[in-house]
């Protein structure tokens, strides 16, 4: 592990694992995503407006509307996600060691009212794959779990340039966001939080 990393629940985390430079080209880079790919409001199959807003670059991406929860290979307007960011790839083949890119690059934004629920990622096909995140912008107060949601929770802090790696015991723990801490980091202009996730999707 680098320096300053550390483990909770089986989780791998590298504080400040981007510097500022790495940061700021990263946001550069997804805005380039978000032009090809417009974030949406996102709702869930039972109609409620989640809080976040969403894009996705890579071969899938996530969707949820009232159909459910899937991935698919088209923007909700019907145009091809854009690839995955370099920087991104760069950043899953270091931590990982896999020769095996993934999928679909999920772009979640948060304002500084918005908050995820306790879920787990299980609409993967192949949960031997690990989920990396990579949080810019606000720090955000995130939870984590067990694979059993009756198992207790803890939480911590994830701030800007920093690196969770979700595999082998913690793949399928329920997590989530709490909370924002508003104007925590000048990284994004108009303030809020970025936060990547990288998932393979199916086993070949």
């Amino acid at each position: 592990m680098a320096t300053g990393a550390f483990q909770i629940r089986g989780l791998h985390v590298w504080p400040g694992y981007l510097d500022r430079p790495a940061q700021e080209s990263l946001v550069a880079d997804l805005r380039k995503v978000a032009e090809a790919a417009p974030f949406v409001t996102p709702v869930t199959p039972g109609g409620r407006q989640m809080s976040v807003r969403m894009t996705a670059a890579g071969r899938l991406g996530w969707v949820t509307d009232r159909r459910g929860y899937r991935y698919q290979p088209q923007h909700p307007s019907g145009a091809a996600w854009p690839p995955i960011p370099p920087a991104v790839l760069a950043i899953w083949r270091n931590l990982t060691g896999l020769s095996r890119d993934p999928d679909c690059c999920l772009v979640n934004f948060y304002d500084s009212g918005a908050r995820m629920g306790l879920h787990q990622d299980r609409d993967e096909g192949d949960f031997s794959f690990p989920v990396l995140s990579v949080s810019l912008g606000d720090d955000a107060l995130f939870r984590i779990g067990g694979a059993d949601r009756s198992e207790g929770t803890q939480s911590f802090w994830l701030r800007s340039g920093d690196v969770v790696l979700m595999g082998g015991s913690a793949r399928l723990a329920w997590h989530g966001v709490d909370r924002i801490r508003p104007a925590s980091s000048t990284l994004l202009p108009q303030g809020g939080r970025i936060n990547l996730t990288c998932r393979v999707v199916t086993a070949v």
